[in-house]
């Protein structure tokens, strides 16, 4: 079993609204798609969105890598190439200036050839014997206030009720739309992201102003290089404080456990490269009591099977998943493995 062929295409789902964060608005879902297809007949396919703000990887970018990849990975076995993507000593092999998206797009194409070289469904072959139900949170875009209320509301009337609210620069105005939404919705979980926005002392005053506030955690309220600004926000806060663009691989994660600069980390496949350097990452915080959240980009259908797929494999380590991009689509994806019916999710056998 060998990989004959390595292609690409672009692929583009419309959203329902516009998706609005503090460091970008996209109104579709692009991304690319690589099929690897083996001399059986087996075909794995992998997806890389465009995340430049985060990863630094547009369209063309991730187009690039793979075609370098192509090169070093076509007439391997899938397992070989797998270890070729991950390893950077193999010299005769390297794949030149690969990031970390398109390197997730192969991994998990990958991943797919060889749990289909086993006859067993990707579940189990990431460890566990039977799919278990799931939920997801829904994403809250950055607005107004009234306009934030509103789609709240929406949501948890949806069956929604886990909502991740997506907060700007401006404290005052993130202060006021929290305390609304978690006056207007008591019942509903909220996961404060602030995508790096906030300066320490906004993000002192945004805890001291919502102490009477139940909030689930909160999410990379600094900019992600500035770990110890992160650490003295999570010594002042009686609400978990998550790491997302601070950690990106393995290396990054032990420091953030090690520095104590944050109760939590956010996984995603687009960020360490994969899932097998989520597992390793996954691994070393359960051998360390560390809860994750696993997290994604706007991701296309592919992507979030498979990382669907990783949570429940690793559900006693990812206490959040961050998994909606398909309750953001204006149409349902018929390429999804799972039913995603408000916030829970379940695997469709």
């Amino acid at each position: 079993m060998k990989i004959v062929s390595i292609e690409t295409e672009i692929k583009k789902i419309p959203l329902k609204t516009p998706f609005i964060t503090a460091l970008r608005r996209v109104e579709n879902v692009e991304f690319v798609r690589v099929r690897l297809e083996c001399d059986n007949g087996a075909v794995g396919i992998g997806e890389a969105p465009a995340t430049k703000a985060i990863t630094g990887e547009g369209l063309e970018e991730i187009l690039e890598s793979i075609v370098s990849a192509k090169r070093v990975l076509n007439f391997h076995m899938p397992s070989s190439a797998l270890e070729i993507l991950h390893d950077k000593k193999a010299k005769q092999f390297a794949i030149k200036n690969i990031g970390s998206s398109a390197k997730a797009a192969l991994d998990m194409a990958l991943h797919s050839l060889i749990a289909q070289s086993q006859q067993i469904p990707m579940y189990h072959y990431l460890g566990i014997q039977e799919p278990i139900p799931l939920q997801t949170d829904i994403t809250i875009s950055l607005n107004d206030i009234p306009t934030m209320l509103e789609d709240a509301k929406k949501a948890v009337g949806s069956g929604m009720w886990i909502l991740k609210i997506k907060l700007g620069s401006d404290i005052t105005h993130a202060i006021e739309v929290t305390r609304n939404i978690a006056q207007e919705l008591p019942h509903a979980k909220l996961i404060i992201d602030a995508n790096q926005s906030w300066h320490v002392e906004d993000a002192l005053a945004y805890i001291d102003a919502l102490r009477d506030v139940k909030l689930e955690l909160i999410e990379q309220p600094v900019v992600a290089k500035d770990l110890q600004g992160l650490k003295r926000i999570t010594n002042h806060s009686t609400v978990p404080i998550l790491a997302d663009e601070a950690v990106f691989t393995l290396e990054d994660a032990k420091k953030v456990v090690e520095t104590k600069s944050a109760n939590m980390i956010n996984i995603k496949l687009m960020k360490c490269g994969g899932v097998t350097k989520a597992i390793e990452i996954l691994q070393y915080c359960r051998a360390n009591h560390i809860q994750c959240m696993l997290g994604s980009m706007l991701e296309g259908p592919y992507s979030i099977n498979i990382a669907l797929h990783l949570a429940m494999a690793y559900s006693d380590v990812i206490k959040y998943i961050d998994l909606d991009s398909p309750l953001l689509y204006k149409e349902v994806s018929e390429e999804l493995e799972f039913v995603f019916d408000g916030c829970d999710i379940r695997f469709m056998a």
